[in-house]
């Protein structure tokens, strides 16, 4: 009996459809996949499978090479693949300030030391080198989106493109004469300017930031949410970092800065705001009502003394908060989001006298998905998924102080260092590979820092 077989069947016949495989530009394999997707899954053994600037596939790596064809592959056999990490609160270019004024009180480190030295050393030079430091620090320890809030966003943000970082930078608005504007209108005018330039950008999303209740008048407040409004943009501010700003808000206004911020409408709209310690629980109430991020600087928040925030109280809440070194000139000193990790989870345990408090699971989520949920961004970057930016780290764990492992989530918060990344991946574009920058050149930044540091010291 004669089998009649159509041209499909032939063609199935000789080419069977499993020896077909998509292709992708590059697939990422580690010994483990943290995935931080919304069953928190972490595969063993596994890759990720990138194609232009997202994730086409996540799975077992014998399933991905077999359905996957890649023009580049970086395999580390002992390394673990992880969201790349969400700073959010940061002031960048004041890496060329590490260490000029330690252990002092907010007030005291800001106004006799950083306002004076920023008045006589900011300018676009300085911002330019200030922000290739701090990108080159933040790239080599897993960082892929930063948060920022400092003067000429718009150099930060062309530096911040060079080095091939997703950033949200926030031009800062202040209530006396700063490096780039004269006057908050002059400074309302220079955002209006980012915004237009960077309307539709792929990496950078352009912000304004009036740096806290207290610097600002209330007129300048709802002129900067009205702007962020009309182009949709976010609003970044500092609040309730010391328990000094609240007492003084009480006193000259008979609110804490939250309700005042509330009064004046400028939580109506996307709003980040660092710190958030000395919070009460209606303080707590508008935030979550009004959907605000706020962003947890432990590590600053420590060395200025100014407080414990209440995150497990703030977390609990649903409200979303994710994690930031803050600035590099003595109110931490780096850009480590791995000591940040670390330190959450012991201050909250610490503070609350609960060794369940802040687990580790609950401080990653902080740095990445959270975070990127406090930024408004979490459809976008904080979770290795189909369809989201290809934002990811590789942190190897053939180290003394990482073996023997048995949760991959436990040992990058309390074990790993910002020293054992070894390849960063930012929108699709590897940016470090096996600990080498591949967009910034380390050299030249490294003796251009030091040029500033004597430069600064003579003065």
């Amino acid at each position: 009996m004669r089998h009649l077989f159509n041209p499909l069947q032939c063609f199935l016949l000789l080419f069977p459809i499993a020896a077909f495989s998509a292709q992708a530009d590059l697939i990422v394999s580690g010994r483990w996949v943290v995935t931080m997707d919304g069953s928190r899954r972490v595969l063993e053994n596994a890759s990720v499978a990138v194609n232009g600037d997202h994730i086409v596939a996540v799975g077992p790596t014998a399933e991905i090479v077999k359905n996957w064809t890649a023009k580049q592959r970086i395999d580390v056999s002992d390394g673990i693949v992880a969201p790349g990490l969400i700073n959010t609160h940061t002031h960048a270019p004041m890496s060329l300030l590490r260490g000029i004024a330690d252990d002092l009180k907010l007030q005291d480190w800001l106004e006799k030391y950083i306002f004076p030295i920023e008045a006589k050393f900011v300018n676009p030079d300085f911002i330019r080198w200030g922000t290739r430091l701090a990108c080159l620090e933040m790239m080599l320890g897993g960082t892929t989106t930063y948060t920022d809030m400092y003067y000429f966003e718009e150099v930060i943000a062309e530096t911040t493109k060079e080095a091939g970082m997703r950033a949200v930078l926030g031009q800062t608005v202040i209530g006396f004469p700063v490096a780039d504007a004269k006057t908050p209108a002059d400074a309302l005018q220079r955002t209006e300017n980012f915004f237009r330039k960077y309307k539709k950008d792929p990496l950078i999303t352009p912000a304004v930031a009036p740096h806290a209740a207290y610097t600002n008048s209330d007129q300048t407040l709802k002129s900067c949410r009205a702007l962020a409004n009309r182009y949709d943009r976010p609003l970044i501010i500092h609040l309730s970092e010391t328990k000094r700003e609240n007492d003084e808000m009480m006193v000259k206004r008979g609110m804490s800065p939250t309700k005042l911020l509330e009064s004046l409408g400028v939580l109506e709209g996307r709003t980040i705001a660092a710190h958030g310690i000395w919070l009460d629980d209606a303080d707590l109430d508008i935030l979550k009502r009004r959907g605000t991020g706020l962003a947890h600087c432990p590590s600053s928040n420590m060395k200025l003394a100014s407080g414990i925030a209440p995150v497990t109280k703030i977390l609990d809440m649903g409200i979303a908060m994710g994690l930031g070194p803050d600035g590099p000139a003595g109110s931490n000193n780096d850009f480590n989001m791995f000591e940040e990790m670390d330190l959450a989870a012991k201050l909250a345990k610490i503070s609350t006298m609960n060794p369940q408090a802040l687990p580790a699971m609950q401080a990653l989520e902080m740095a990445t998905i959270t975070g990127a949920r406090a930024l408004g961004m979490e459809k976008e970057i904080g979770s290795l998924e189909v369809g989201k930016k290809a934002d990811m780290m590789i942190v190897h764990t053939r180290r003394a102080h990482a073996q023997p492992l048995f949760n991959p989530v436990s040992q990058l918060v309390y074990a790993l260092k910002a020293s054992d990344v070894s390849d960063v991946i930012i929108n699709g574009k590897i940016v470090v590979r096996n600990r080498r920058s591949l967009t910034l050149d380390y050299n030249a930044i490294l003796n251009q820092a030091s040029v500033y540091g004597a430069r600064i010291a003579a003065k």
